[in-house]
Parts: C-alpha cells; sequence; structure tokens
C-alpha cells in the first residue's frame, strides 16, 4: 500500500516538474514559433509560470520575433539583462499604449492602447529623433501606428535606446536639469519619465521622419530608456513626398533592417491593464 503512495506521488512530483522545468518550456514554446499569445495564456496561469516567463520566456520570445535587434541592444549578450527588464521590452514590441492629453500635446479623445500584429522598428528612423549632438546614440523606433480621429489621422509610435544610462541623451537631459514629468509613467516598465518638449530636444527630422507638423508632435523618454509618443500626422502631397531628410542615412540601410525587425504580434486588444485575447482576460503582459 505505502509502495502504491510512493509511486504516486513520484508520479506527481515528475509531472509537475515538467511543467515549470524551463528547458521543457523553452522547447515547447520553440516547437510553437514562439507564439505569444500562448506565452501571455501560460503566464497568467499561476505565479510560479509567470516567474519563470518573467526570468526566462520573455527574454526568448524577444530574441527570437528581432533577433538583430536584441543582439545590438545587448551588446551581443542576449542572455543577459536589458534596461526594464524583458517583459517591458517584450511589451514594447507588441504593444501601441495609446494617448491621451499632455500638457504639449491635445487630443479631444483618448486612443486605447491596444496589442500590433505587425511592428517594424529602424535605428535609421531613430537617428531622426535624436538632436545632432547626440546623434552617436542608438535608437530603434518603431513605424507609427495610425489612429483615425475623423480629421488628421493620430500617430503612436515607440521606441528604446541602446546602453541608455550611458548615452548623451540622458546626459543632455542631466546637464539641462530637466525634470521628470509629474504623474507620468512609461506605459512598458512604469518607470518615471522626461519630456523631450520640454527638454527641448525633439529635432525638426522627427516631425519630417512622421509626416508630422513640428508643432504637432511630443515624445517622452524613461530612465531605463524607452521611448513613447504622438503626432499628428499630415497626409502628404506629391511634392512633399518627394523631399529627403538630409540628415538620414539612405533608404538602402532602412530595408536592410526590415526583414528582421518586422515581426508578428496577433491578435490582441487591450483593455485598461489588462490583455484580451479571444475574449479572455489574461495578465501575461501587463506590469
Amino acid at each position: 500500500m505505502s509502495d502504491n503512495r510512493s509511486q504516486r506521488r513520484r508520479v506527481g512530483e515528475s509531472s509537475e516538474s515538467g511543467i515549470y522545468n524551463e528547458r521543457i518550456l523553452i522547447l515547447v514554446f520553440a516547437s510553437m514559433n514562439w507564439d505569444i499569445r500562448t506565452l501571455c495564456q501560460t503566464a497568467s496561469v499561476n505565479r510560479k509560470l509567470r516567474a519563470v516567463a518573467r526570468r526566462i520566456l520573455w527574454r526568448e520570445l524577444c530574441v527570437y520575433r528581432a533577433p538583430q535587434m536584441i543582439t545590438a541592444l545587448t551588446d551581443g549578450s542576449p542572455s543577459g539583462r536589458i534596461g526594464g527588464g524583458w517583459q517591458a521590452m517584450a511589451k514594447l514590441m507588441f504593444f501601441c499604449n495609446g494617448c491621451q492629453s499632455t500638457r504639449h500635446f491635445q487630443v479631444r479623445e483618448s486612443a486605447s492602447g491596444h496589442f500590433v500584429k505587425t511592428s517594424r522598428f529602424s535605428k535609421t528612423s531613430g537617428r531622426s529623433f535624436l538632436v545632432k549632438k547626440c546623434r552617436s546614440d542608438l535608437l530603434y523606433v518603431s513605424d507609427p501606428c495610425e489612429h483615425p480621429t475623423g480629421s488628421d489621422d493620430l500617430g503612436l509610435f515607440r521606441g528604446v535606446f541602446w546602453g541608455f544610462m550611458k548615452s548623451r541623451t540622458r546626459a543632455s537631459l542631466i546637464r539641462r536639469r530637466v525634470e521628470l514629468e509629474e504623474g507620468a509613467k512609461c506605459p512598458f516598465c512604469r518607470a518615471r519619465v522626461w519630456s523631450m518638449t520640454a527638454a527641448r530636444l525633439i529635432p525638426k527630422s522627427a516631425a519630417r521622419r512622421l509626416g508630422s507638423m513640428e508643432t504637432g508632435l511630443e515624445y517622452f523618454v524613461c530612465v531605463n530608456g524607452h521611448l513613447y509618443g504622438a503626432c499628428w500626422l499630415v497626409p502628404l502631397s506629391s511634392d512633399e513626398g518627394e523631399e529627403k531628410d538630409g540628415d538620414d542615412e539612405d533608404e538602402a540601410e532602412d530595408s536592410s533592417e526590415e526583414a528582421d525587425q518586422r515581426f508578428d504580434g496577433g491578435g490582441y486588444f487591450h483593455r485598461g491593464n489588462q490583455i484580451v485575447i479571444n475574449g479572455c482576460l489574461n495578465y501575461g503582459l501587463t506590469s
């Protein structure tokens, strides 16, 4: 009798260890091409699986979906840490954070955040968001996510710095004694943020890159190096579309990045602080 109980206990322990075994989970998700829907559902099952996701699974997802960008952001060591954590990085890759009115950017109605089906990040675009003295910084910025408003479309974008703590952008913010925005937090890692409008560190090339008016955009950078912002997208005429930004690199480099930095996020939308997948609330990526 005792032998039967011991055998049942060993079987139970074996099955439980398999569920939480990191190597097994990595193999399972690799076989599914790191499907973000399944990973979100797994991370919301219980605390143990959420801890495994925080420790390793979000990192593996990021490396699989954008290997070149992650390699650049981690100095070729994607097994290490990243500013703000891997969960925040995964959220930044797949989540359009929405928009509310700020002191420098007003909208008639708030735009809700949502998960995007595809994302494309470019370091060439990122250079357009840096003033000339900070152009040596490495910044990846996404294409704007368009939100129709009835007149001009609202464009929402996000990005991430490499080595932000040692960047010239951060040094400029500190040197200018720019205060952190009161009550504002990064939508990806919940850290405090600086307004680049208040810091007067938004170059004209950013508006040209986005197709926006110079006074029609604002973006923030958090202490971990995450960037997010909004702009009013203005339809370009054929003449305007032919203009080139002299500060940008040639289009060949931008095209060469595209294949690696574009990735599929699946069908998601956002409700408050919760991910909604097929009508089921899921907390896998929330802070």
